[in-house]
């Protein structure tokens, strides 16, 4: 199995979201691998040296969402468990490096072509942060195939996954999942309710918040 990190034109192939479950298990957590190996790649290219400090920049980015939940009509049933772990674990963001991004990088933006080729596409969000932050949006690979998206993080760390990763990770997920209630509502019922089941799922996947693995990982 061999990747594209960049590729210019047409792509024939079909969407990997739409396609995954078609696979063997075995191929599935193949691609999520050679997905991971893709990201860290790009995230090989370092941030420019005058940017704000990652902990000043994504606490603002936190504060705000916060607010704005606050502020929002609608609620979740267990939202003040996202904040609670927030609160407890912002200070994981001290000292974390930035790199280039792809802006939006889960299965939705990824394509299987015609010789079994995994590409990535849709860098137009492309921006500079922590690069573990950038898999915040593993939450809709785990939806997908949960081997696929377990393939992506071990393929990124080479098999040998921090623990301090997996509680970044969920910080991230929890500011995201505050955000997308309030996000949903000028698209309409279907997009809330898509968040509100969304951020169920996270909650369970993590017990809570009181365990920072999600249960849908596996090492294989």
């Amino acid at each position: 199995m061999v990747f594209t990190l960049f590729k210019a034109g047409w792509i024939d192939g079909e969407d990997a979201e739409e396609v995954i479950n078609r696979y063997s298990d075995a191929e599935q957590y193949s691609y999520g691998l050679e997905a991971g190996r893709i990201l860290r790649k790009i995230h090989s290219i370092p941030a420019p040296d005058a940017r704000e400090d990652w902990e000043s920049s994504f606490n603002r980015k936190m504060d705000y969402k916060i607010k704005k939940y606050a502020e929002c009509p609608l609620k979740y049933d267990n939202g003040q468990e996202s904040i609670d772990f927030i609160e407890a674990n912002r200070h994981l963001l001290h000292s974390r490096p930035q790199t280039y991004q792809h802006g939006d990088y889960h299965i939705g933006n990824m394509m299987i072509d015609s010789g079994d080729k995994l590409n990535i596409i849709d860098f137009k969000r492309n921006d500079f942060g922590d690069p573990w932050g950038e898999l915040n949006r593993i939450v809709w690979c785990a939806q997908a195939a949960p081997l696929f998206a377990s393939g992506m993080v071990n393929g990124y760390f080479d098999n040998a996954v921090p623990l301090v990763f997996w509680k970044l990770l969920a910080l991230y997920i929890s500011s995201n999942t505050l955000s997308s209630l309030y996000w949903a509502i000028p698209f309409g019922e279907g997009e809330i309710k898509t968040m509100r089941n969304q951020a169920k799922e996270v909650l369970e996947w993590y017990d809570d918040m009181k365990n920072p693995m999600p249960s849908w990982y596996s090492m294989r």
